[in-house]
């Protein structure tokens, strides 16, 4: 199929495009990367009055390090942030977790503003950003506002940006601690497609070496990412995997998965509980190597 005819503005500036979305009677649609949006156009998925290229907006091409955040702007691809070693330092779970988006062409034109958007509930920088409690940016021609990642989600291809306006930043916070580390699996039935499952995970160390706690985010077990905090299941344990087989089981026993083709309920729920024992083993085995150098 082919999309339906409809407008095209490329602006100069954020103010001529918030001014194009901002246009009366007018379903405007955001094209940075594209790789989401015009899948769905040329399926008739989504009909837009109007697509508003922000291409040109090279101010919102970056990729910082500031204020114990990680800033990634609307125009900076998947590749670019995948490729930043200070972004990479500060939070090394974007690396992880960028490895497993699509396949390389994809992430060199695809960004991870549109990708957090676009709210697939298979993607993985939607449920990155969850774990991490980041922070998304947004602007209209009445001003700014900040929406939390925790109420960003509204459902299966629903976020909180309202017509009108347009993503410029997600925050992601730094790793705080020096006894803190991340990890990030999934399953996809061939690699690059969606995940059937995947885990994001971060685990911290006490002072005695123990397990201080964990929190994991999931990812294609319901209409948005969830998150559950683990910590019940592993805090004072010894920091081996040993450790794991009750917070496998919490993973569990928490998620009804919707059945669709590619997986059965049980089977979603088992992955979840084994994904859940890899990726802690990987943060980790993360949060050892920091406390010992």
């Amino acid at each position: 199929m082919k999309p339906r005819s409809l407008g095209y503005a490329r602006p100069e500036t954020v103010a001529e495009a918030l001014a194009a979305l901002a246009a009366p009677d007018v379903e405007a649609k955001v094209l940075a990367g594209g790789q989401s949006l015009v899948p769905l156009m040329s399926m008739r998925l989504a009909a837009p009055d109007l697509v508003v290229d922000i291409n040109r907006l090279a101010d919102l091409s970056y990729v910082q390090v500031a204020d114990g955040q990680v800033r990634v702007g609307a125009l900076a691809r998947h590749a670019e942030v995948l490729a930043s070693p200070a972004a990479a330092v500060a939070q090394p779970l974007l690396r992880k977790a960028l490895r497993f988006v699509a396949h390389p062409a994809i992430r060199n034109r695809g960004t991870t503003v549109g990708s957090i958007v676009h709210a697939d509930p298979a993607g993985e920088m939607p449920a990155v950003l969850v774990l991490l409690s980041g922070t998304v940016r947004v602007a209209s021609s009445a001003g700014e506002r900040s929406i939390p990642a925790g109420e960003f989600f509204l459902g299966p291809l629903e976020s909180a940006v309202q017509p009108g306006e347009l993503a410029t930043e997600v925050q992601f916070p730094a790793l705080a601690g020096q006894a803190a580390g991340t990890g990030f699996t999934e399953v996809s039935r061939r690699r690059g497609d969606y995940a059937v499952c995947g885990v994001a995970a971060i685990a911290w160390l006490r002072a005695d070496g123990r397990i201080g706690g964990a929190k994991a985010a999931f990812l294609s077990m319901g209409p948005r990412p969830a998150v559950l905090d683990l910590t019940e299941a592993v805090e004072g344990a010894a920091a081996d995997s040993k450790s794991f087989p009750a917070a496998a089981r919490l993973a569990r026993d928490r998620f009804k998965p919707t059945p669709d083709i590619h997986a059965t309920e049980s089977y979603r729920r088992q992955l979840a509980g084994v994904l859940t024992e890899r990726a802690l083993t990987e943060a980790l085995t993360d949060a050892r190597e920091a406390v010992t150098g």
